[in-house]
């Protein structure tokens, strides 16, 4: 008995050619992007703590990369994804109490984000250095 083999047609599920990107969608996706990067500043950080326990020489070493312009860099990333995630997290904060749910206060607040992270990064920075 041979049975005859049926085509089902499903429903195909909208993907992101048909939408047109919003800025909620653009900082959901920066939030995990941000987050991977936050994980390179940290192993930059630990490193040099550990190298501060192995060796003076090792650490000079570490040190050395840490504070060439390749650690600033990775620094000042990290820093800015930190301001991110924690903009993020008062956005997701603000959310939890049932307020900004609608699709205009949901823009802004995603909008903040990304205007917000670079002056917070900039002003962290001139605080650090004193500038």
């Amino acid at each position: 008995m041979a049975e005859a083999k049926r085509e089902i047609v499903r429903p195909l599920s909208p993907h992101l050619q048909v939408y047109r990107m919003k800025a909620s969608m653009a900082t959901s996706v920066l939030i995990r992007i941000t987050g991977v990067g936050l994980m390179s500043g940290f192993i930059l950080f630990v490193w040099w703590l550990l190298a501060a326990a192995i060796s003076p020489e090792y650490f000079a070493f570490v040190n050395g990369i840490v504070t060439s312009w390749f650690g600033y860099l990775i620094f000042i990333g990290s820093l800015a994804a930190i301001w991110y995630h924690y903009l993020g997290g008062l956005r997701h904060l603000y959310w939890d109490t049932g307020k900004g749910l609608d699709l205009e206060t949901v823009d802004k607040l995603s909008w903040g984000m990304v205007i917000g992270t670079p002056v917070l990064t900039v002003l962290t920075i001139l605080a650090i250095w004193g500038i």
